[in-house]
């Protein structure tokens, strides 16, 4: 199961969401719930900051479940529970990515949540070389296969984005 929690006052196109993280999971044979929240900022530069001592927000964080716990308390393996863990998403830092880059905010969104996915599935491009290649393959080629729409992303604050999204999907 894919659970989507929408923490902006975006509107988020929760089924191509859900298709998009579903098709990573099913073309890498693996089966488990997966968290997707979409947060603002802010939220995004505390969680940054507490997990990878980096006081800024970013576009996207994955917290497999191999990985969670709380206090002493450590969740049982990835096996056992059936979770694979959570992305957490922060579509103002996408859009500043893609002006940034020249590319695409809707493709831009959806970059982020394969490699939210392939981080939950053990994939990891700060290892090594040979692990970043093949991380970045596996992205370009699902990005292909991936449209999402989300609209009224805030930049900062107050200015509203112009997204060229047509008709997308009400929550």
């Amino acid at each position: 199961m894919i659970e989507i929690n929408n923490l902006t006052g975006n509107k988020i196109d929760e089924e191509e969401v859900k298709k998009i993280v579903g098709a990573v999971l099913s073309k890498e044979g693996r089966k488990g719930d997966v968290s997707i929240a979409f947060i603002g900022p802010g939220r995004m530069r505390k969680l940054n900051k507490k997990y990878r001592k980096v006081n800024r927000a970013t576009d996207v964080l994955s917290f497999s479940e191999r990985e969670v716990e709380f206090g002493a308390f450590a969740i049982g393996d990835i096996k056992k529970s059936g979770t694979l863990g959570e992305i957490v998403v922060c579509p103002r830092e996408i859009l500043k990515v893609s002006r940034r880059g020249g590319a695409e905010f809707q493709k831009e969104i959806s970059r982020v949540l394969i490699h939210g996915a392939l981080h939950l599935l053990g994939y990891d491009h700060e290892q090594s070389e040979k692990e970043s290649d093949i991380m970045k393959k596996k992205e370009e080629e699902y990005l292909e296969k991936s449209k999402i729409k989300i609209t009224n992303v805030k930049p900062f604050g107050t200015e509203a984005l112009r997204a060229e999204v047509s008709n997308p999907k009400s929550k």
